[in-house]
């Protein structure tokens, strides 16, 4: 049972929960792996999840399948997550690019070409 966000790196998808001003969380499906004792997620600095995190730091994560629904049997866990930009995130992604090789480089293609403007940024999520 996951204990830490780097519990979860060896899941296909992770259910990442950001939270409102109001504290309404908001759950997005995102691919993760485990870059030391973190887990590393790669979005748009445009995307509702940064515009989310600015104000509060706090997140959960929880095993899910593509859709976001939640793994029977798995548990939430909380987490604190750091935006990286430029070169600190482009090193950190070496673990997502592993992970996922062509479907991520391909995907990362496919929303230069017609998805989420803005630049790359990868969000570091540590234990709280």
């Amino acid at each position: 049972m996951p204990t830490t966000p780097a519990d979860l790196g060896d899941e296909q998808y992770v259910l990442l929960t950001t939270y409102r001003r109001s504290g309404i969380g908001v759950p997005t499906p995102v691919w993760a792996a485990r870059n030391g004792d973190a887990l590393v997620v790669t979005t748009s600095d445009r995307s509702g999840k940064v515009k989310r995190l600015r104000q509060s730091r706090k997140v959960t994560l929880q095993a899910c399948g593509p859709t976001g629904r939640p793994r029977r049997g798995s548990v939430p866990v909380g987490g604190r997550a750091e935006i990286l930009i430029g070169r600190a995130a482009n090193a950190a992604a070496a673990p997502l690019r592993e992970k996922y090789g062509i479907q991520y480089r391909l995907g990362r293609g496919v929303e230069r070409l017609f998805g989420e403007r803005g630049h790359v940024v990868l969000l570091r999520i540590t234990a709280s």
